[in-house]
């Protein structure tokens, strides 16, 4: 009796090693198809970063043409004074302010920069609706339809620069974008790799330039702003109040 009580332990120990075989494999299998996965968008997102990386200007160079209109986006150390230097040279017939504090109108801006009252008199516009890079594309878009204007320059900051060609070309895909990135001193003085807070800027940005990348991609679905948060405050700087 005894000896057929083991037989049948035995029998039945057999019968549940393929299926523990099976199972064991099944789970090495998901493994390595999730450490392939993880592995290869690892791969993709570094080799985005080093791109977007690439398309940060690191020297201020003069835009390459004239064009009907330009626009700035607020937000970085001296983008307005920038902007306003390429409308006295020329370079566009009117300049858009987008992004302006409430707090802030023309007779801040002219205290900050007092050589430009007669352009502020004559060729400037100031948008208080733009809260944040989204809707400085749309309020830019409204402004240049309205003008009638078929190229713009863009004045941003060199890190701002790929997000807001992303933006600006998806709510306006029929006007001409010729991008001017503005150099502030942190990036003059150090190497960005050097800097944690540089790092951690360019980061925050990739992840937002690819968070708009996705959704215009999606046909504009509304996938809401939470990486793209508007941090519009009052500051000392006028004009300069709404960082992006």
């Amino acid at each position: 009796m005894r000896r057929k009580l083991l037989q049948g332990d035995m029998s039945l120990q057999r019968a549940q090693e393929p299926s523990d075989q099976k199972s064991s494999g099944r789970k090495l299998r998901l493994l390595s198809a999730v450490w392939s996965f993880a592995s290869t968008a690892l791969v993709v997102v570094c080799l985005g970063f080093a791109w977007f990386l690439s398309q940060v200007s690191s020297t201020e160079m003069k835009p390459s043409q004239n064009a009907d209109g330009i626009v700035v986006l607020t937000g970085g150390s001296s983008r307005v004074s920038d902007a306003m230097e390429l409308l006295a040279s020329g370079y566009g017939k009117r300049l858009l302010i987008s992004g302006v504090h409430p707090t802030n109108g023309f007779n801040d801006i002219q205290r900050s920069l007092p050589d430009s009252q007669r352009l502020l008199a004559c060729c400037v516009d100031l948008d208080y609706s733009a809260v944040n890079t989204r809707s400085n594309a749309t309020e830019t878009r409204r402004w240049a339809v309205e003008r009638g204007f078929r190229s713009l320059i863009v004045v941003t900051s060199n890190y701002h620069m790929p997000r807001a060609i992303v933006e600006l070309s998806g709510a306006m895909p029929e006007i001409k974008l010729i991008p001017f990135s503005v150099i502030g001193d942190k990036w003059r003085d150090d190497p960005w790799w050097t800097s944690g807070a540089a790092l951690r800027l360019l980061l925050s940005e990739y992840a937002k330039f690819l968070f708009a990348e996705l959704r215009l991609a999606l046909g504009g679905l509304d996938l809401g702003d939470s990486l793209d948060t508007s941090d519009i405050a009052p500051v000392a700087k006028p004009a300069t109040a709404s960082a992006k």
